[in-house]
């Protein structure tokens, strides 16, 4: 039972590319970053080795978009951010519910909440907050840039940064003075409603060495997905199901609000402490996926029968103290960050296509033996609580030889709760303890890593550098609670499967007395399990500046992602996978013009490939090899008024041995355990990796200009993704089909006088269908019809980029 969630361009890339046979790049699309940020002349000051320098003078691919970048790009969140970081894919459901990956390391994770860890951490300022269900979905304003770090970054920043690291620096307290600025924007989304922004932020100078800074922000995202009228009827009982009560023009629109506080003392000329609260709520209603076109919707179209919202809440509080001991440099920071979300979801689409094949409504009655409806839907939430610490020191940066090192350590605790339900069942049916589920996970999932970490960099001769680093790690991550069926429906699983007091499952000792269940509002527990590990990562650099200006560097860096658990007993956990980085890059930068470059080849062992298994329990093994070739550039022209930047990369990502059902060592799909099941190749060797494109790119212009006492500005900003599969394996990728490559184009006209500017926007301008995401509710070996007409096809649905956006915003300083 399926109980768990689911020629130009060449050219273009020549042309990007040429002047090297092998070149790319670290995209450089910074703007003058505030606060943290840039100097007058370009300069880019990134904290990527987690100390301040100069974009140009750090050897590690890395693109960053400060404040006046982000503003100038419509970027409200991180999927607008992702729109112009080439190397970067964003895959989403919803708000608040994405997936974030580097250069094609992607194997089709389903993000269900006891599945593999992201292959990407995510920082806010120096706290990581990548939670299994996907990266915040922080509100872009007052951030001083971001920073996106390609490739392993293990050594640093640890667990979960495998294939790369995003980094959201806000603007910090400044002691300069009291000032502030108000932003606001009104919208209206093709084929939708009415969206906008209200947003400011307050720097207050307490004294020469305190200040506080407020940040406040509103945001209303219309709908333009219609929910239209529908019915069907179930085959075994005969019951018409219908939506009017749910009929809706644009029915998913998010709210979005938030506020951010910091404080900043200084308390000597070496002391300071930041501490930091920062918190947000988002409520999103219905679906943001359009069923595929068929008889029955259109563009923009789906028909849902049950109620779709989301509301996503978090809070974070922070602290980081900073100061010298002796000329030493220390750094301790820690944090805490709540996050809760409820999520109802509608299921009938499952319910009616089991019923039309198998007869399944037949099986649903009431206490007097009546048939009720076999419809079905999800009521879910999820609470984590997150925790964590770091202390480092770091020596001299002008010495010859250079140190950074720390400790660090984390504990993530997740609360699992999906109630999947049909109302006015039988009681037997009933999981015990709820009010209607036929199937209930109730879980309580904890996530803890500790680690050592240092690099040691060596200045051989005034332009050589050699870098060395190590991080040695232990992860220790459990699960526990309960999932399944009531006894009565299920022999195999829910409560069948709990253990009894001697430990054994009921189902394999029928007169056992019950367990008392572990975690609260379960009736027993058929699930507890722990797995650990310790190891090291490492990484080689050498950096060679050719002339203030020219620099290279070779890099052999690894990084990895924690093994976890599988939820079904007869599976053993699954252990960590692993990334090994070969890469060569040069950054140069002559007079108004940078050019950075980036070669790689990533080898990618012991893959966690997931899918779904017997009753659709998500199932995860160690059963893949892959090698990522690659080339990403960034190509920056600053002259008088005019900026361009062109920004591509190119990933060729497969798989190296067969993936097979059965996974054994020789990575043989003939393989016979000898235990009934059944072998078979679900993707060959050579099979490209799914979700990313082999090319993605960008090209941005912009021209500042007098228009009388008034600076006029002009922009336009061009970005491509290529075809994409949607799934690793051959079956489910024919299934539901590539992604279709698309090109969105946006624009932007502007004025700004003294304290005040105004600015016309359009995004998506010729309005794109660009699929980023796909999904179906049907039995996946019978899934069949893409249409959704048959009465055991299922229905498919895709998620698209936001429609073309047309908006006026206004603000002032003060």
């Amino acid at each position: 039972m399926s109980q768990e969630n689911t020629n130009w361009r060449r050219a273009f890339a020549t042309g990007l590319m040429a002047g090297s046979a092998l070149t790319a790049a670290t995209p450089a699309l910074a703007q003058q970053a505030q606060g943290a940020g840039a100097a007058n002349d370009g300069v880019i000051i990134v904290t990527a080795q987690k100390r301040a320098q100069d974009l140009q003078d750090v050897p590690v691919a890395i693109t960053a978009m400060g404040t006046e970048k982000l503003d100038e790009l419509q970027v409200n969140d991180l999927q607008d951010a992702v729109k112009f970081l080439p190397s970067v894919t964003i895959q989403t459901l919803s708000p608040g519910f994405s997936q974030v990956y580097f250069r094609g390391v992607a194997s089709g994770e389903n993000a269900n909440h006891s599945a593999s860890l992201p292959t990407v951490g995510t920082y806010l300022d120096e706290m990581p907050i990548t939670t299994i269900q996907g990266a915040l979905d922080i509100h872009a304003y007052d951030l001083a840039r971001v920073e996106a770090l390609a490739g392993p970054q293990g050594t640093l920043y640890g667990a979960s940064s495998m294939a790369g690291t995003i980094k959201m620096v806000t603007n910090p307290p400044d002691y300069s003075g009291s000032y502030g600025a108000m932003d606001v924007e009104l919208n209206t989304v093709a084929h939708g409603g009415l969206g906008g922004t209200v947003e400011g932020f307050y720097n207050a100078r307490l004294s020469d060495s305190a200040a506080l800074r407020l940040v406040a922000w509103y945001r209303k995202d219309a709908g333009y997905i219609d929910n239209i009228a529908g019915s069907r009827t179930y085959p075994s009982g005969g019951f018409v199901q219908n939506n009017a009560a749910l009929v809706e023009d644009d029915y998913n629109d998010v709210d979005t609000y938030g506020a951010r506080l910091a404080l900043g003392i200084e308390l000597n000329d070496s002391w300071t402490v930041r501490p930091t609260v920062m918190g947000q709520v988002q409520t999103a209603n219905g679906s943001f996926a359009q069923e595929r076109s068929s008889a029955v919707t259109g563009d923009l179209q789906t028909v849902q029968y049950n109620p779709e919202y989301s509301k996503d809440k978090w809070l974070q509080a922070a602290l980081t103290i900073e100061g010298k001991i002796g000329n030493w440099d220390l750094v301790a920071t820690g944090g805490h960050l709540w996050r809760k979300d409820r999520v109802n979801s509608d299921y009938s689409d499952y319910a009616y296509f089991y019923d039309a094949l198998y007869g399944y409504g037949a099986y649903f009655y009431d206490n007097n033996y009546d048939l009720v409806s076999p419809n079905q839907y999800i009521e879910g939430g999820d609470r984590y609580k997150r925790m964590f610490g770091e202390i480092r020191v770091s020596s001299p940066q002008d010495a010859p030889l250079r140190f950074i090192g720390g400790v660090f350590a984390q504990r993530q605790h997740h609360k699992i709760l999906q109630n999947y339900i049909v109302d006015g069942i039988a009681d037997f049916n009933v999981v015990p303890g709820t009010a209607s589920d036929i199937w209930l996970t109730r879980q309580n999932r904890t996530d803890r890593d500790y680690a050592a970490f240092g690099e040691i960099s060596f200045d051989v001769t005034d332009k050589l550098t050699l870098t060395g680093g190590a991080r040695v790690y232990r992860y220790k991550n459990s699960l526990i609670g309960f999932f399944g069926y009531a006894q009565n429906f299920s022999s195999r699983t829910g409560v069948s499967a709990c253990f009894t007091t001697d430990g054994t499952p009921l189902n394999q000792n029928p007169g056992g007395t019950l367990a008392a269940p572990v975690v609260p509002g379960t009736p027993c527990t058929n699930l507890d399990k722990t797995t650990a590990d310790t190891s090291a990562i490492y990484k080689l650099n050498a950096t060679y500046k050719i002339t203030p200006d020219v620099l290279v560097y070779a890099t052999w860096s690894q990084g990895f992602r924690p093994g976890g658990i599988n939820r079904r007993g007869t599976l053993p956990p699954y252990g960590p996978d692993k990334l090994d980085n070969y890469e060569f890059g040069w950054k140069t930068r002559f007079g108004p013009v940078t050019f950075n470059g980036a070669i790689y080849q990533e080898d990618w062992s012991d893959i966690q490939l997931s899918f779904l298994g017997e009753n659709g329990l998500t199932e995860i093994r160690n059963a893949g090899v892959a090698r990522i070739r690659g080339i990403e550039a960034d190509f920056n022209y600053r002259e008088g008024g005019l900026t361009l930047t062109l920004s591509g990369s190119y990933n060729d990502a497969t798989i190296r041995r067969d993936f097979c059902v059965i996974a054994n060592p020789d990575f043989d799909c003939t393989f016979d355990p000898g235990d009934g099941r059944t072998n078979g190749l679900l993707a060959p060797s050579g099979s490209q990796l799914p979700v990313t494109a082999k090319f993605k790119g960008n090209a941005i212009a912009r021209y500042e200009f007098p228009l009388g006492a008034w600076e006029g500005h002009v922009q336009g900003a061009l970005s491509h993704v290529g075809k994409r599969r949607s799934d690793l394996r051959t079956f489910e990728n024919n299934l539901k089909g590539f992604f279709g490559a698309y090109t969105t184009f946006d624009m932007s006209f502007g004025v700004k006088k003294d304290n005040l500017r105004f600015e016309l926007f359009a995004t998506n301008l010729f309005d794109e269908r660009g699929v980023i995401n796909s999904g179906v509710q049907c039995l996946e070996t019978t899934c069949g019809d893409p249409d959704g007409l048959s009465n055991t096809g299922g229905v498919f649905y895709d998620y698209v980029i936001k429609p073309r956006i047309v908006g006026i915003k206004a603000g002032f300083d003060f």
